[in-house]
């Protein structure tokens, strides 16, 4: 009987296995802490509402503050012309500070002044058509005249008739007697004179 073979089955080499080069370290799992939920402020409606004022108060004080500063910086802009036009004399009706009335009454810096030593022709109240064109004459010419140089106006005094007048000077000159010496004013006697006779 032929001799039986057997499965040969050849040794595997043994390895020798080195401690690992990789270190492992323990990881420790901290407990998850709950992070602190940001607090919400809650506001009550009467919070609301003044908030709401406040933010509207705060736009008008900017919008008022705004105006302000660019009418101020018109204002006092320089504009010599302007300043120049502001000093003379016009007629009242225009709304002018400085301004005639009539032949014997204008405005200086809005105050009313009556011209000393005159009785002129009415505009206003005239008794005639002949007295308010004579009026209205008068108080073009007084302009013109005002607008001729340097306007002085002496303290308020009274005359000898107990009216409180003023002397007004342009470039020294009376203007009272000017108004007297044109034929725009006569001197003042005590009341108010006629003005619509045909001698007058």
């Amino acid at each position: 009987m032929p001799p039986v073979s057997m499965h040969w089955t050849p040794r595997r080499p043994t390895v020798e296995l080195k401690p690992s080069r990789i270190r492992r370290k323990h990881v420790l799992l901290a407990e998850a802490v709950e992070a602190p939920k940001p607090r919400t402020a809650v506001r009550t409606r009467e919070q609301e509402m003044w908030g709401s004022i406040a933010g509207v108060l705060l736009i008008a004080t900017v919008i008022v503050v705004a105006i302000a500063g660019i009418a101020i910086a018109t204002i006092f802009h320089d504009d010599p012309a302007a300043a120049a036009r502001e000093l003379r004399y016009d007629q009242c009706y225009t709304g002018r500070q400085n301004c005639v009335i009539d032949g014997g009454t204008i405005r200086v810096s809005g105050e009313k002044i009556a011209i000393a030593g005159v009785d002129a022709p009415a505009i206003q109240g005239s008794a005639c058509a002949d007295e308010r064109g004579r009026g209205i004459d008068s108080a073009v010419r007084l302009a013109s005249f005002l607008n001729s140089g340097n306007v002085t106006v002496s303290p308020p005094f009274r005359d000898e008739y107990g009216r409180e007048v003023r002397k007004v000077e342009v470039k020294g000159e009376d203007v009272g007697h000017w108004l007297i010496a044109a034929g725009l004013a006569r001197e003042y006697l005590g009341q108010h004179q006629n003005w619509c006779s045909a001698a007058s």
